[in-house]
């Protein structure tokens, strides 16, 4: 028997697993433990003033194309994000100062995931 703590979205979970060869049978299950309380989040960033920008869909950060700063305008390409094999361009929505970046290049993000802060 092996004790494990696996990590799912950020919240930690100690389990047990037991190796069984195909042939045998599974040795009665041991007394359940009592559940642990999982790991306490990590506490998110203050939040930044300005609008952000979220991710339309699951993808894989391919470029970034401003930096913490910079002045974009309304349409401006502000990074590349992959999905489903296609480059899809996140633009900005409004004119503005860059605030805070959030992700990097190569980063995978989920739908909904905070990308940039627009000031």
């Amino acid at each position: 028997m092996k004790n494990l703590k696996i990590t799912v979205n950020g919240v930690a979970y100690d389990v047990q697993v037991e190796e069984v060869s195909g042939d045998a049978a599974p040795s009665a299950p041991a007394a359940p433990a009592a559940p642990k309380a999982p790991a306490a989040p990590a506490a998110p960033k203050a939040p930044v003033a300005g609008e952000t920008v979220n991710s339309p869909m699951p993808g894989t950060v391919l470029d970034v194309q401003i930096k913490p700063g910079d002045y974009v305008k309304s349409g401006d390409t502000l990074l590349v994000l992959e999905a489903m094999k296609m480059e899809n361009a996140i633009a900005a929505p409004k004119d503005g100062k860059v605030v805070e970046v959030y992700v990097i290049k190569g980063q995978t993000v989920e739908s909904g995931t905070a990308l940039v802060t627009i000031g």
